[in-house]
């Protein structure tokens, strides 16, 4: 499934923040992050019932929101992976290239979810 928007080729449509959608477009887009996604679900709702607050909750929501963003989208995954594998770099400026480029795509990827 691919789709145009405004942010260029998109893999799937954004899905919507609800447990299920989330883990229905990560099986599509990042089927080997499934594990990783459902412990932390799990530690988010047991942190809910202990603070008695559904603010774990929404964090984990987000942060599902804000990766499926980037890997629903070539071209922010592409631009994430590279500057992942730039952080460790020993050129501490390509290194600091790398750490700015990481928190942009974030912060893009989290402007989009919150549209």
């Amino acid at each position: 499934m691919s789709t145009q928007s405004e942010h260029g080729r998109e893999l799937i449509p954004r899905p919507e923040h609800t447990p299920d959608a989330l883990r229905a477009a990560l099986a599509v887009v990042d089927p080997g992050r499934l594990e990783e996604m459902q412990a932390q679900k799990d530690e988010a709702f047991a942190l809910a019932v202990e603070w008695q607050s559904l603010s774990p909750v929404r964090s984990w929501v987000l942060a599902w929101a804000r990766n499926i963003e980037i890997a629903r989208r070539p071209e922010l995954s592409v631009r994430f992976a590279r500057a992942q594998s730039l952080l460790e770099h020993e050129d501490p400026v390509t290194a600091g290239e790398a750490l700015r480029e990481v928190t942009a795509v974030l912060d893009e990827a989290m402007r989009a979810v919150r549209e």
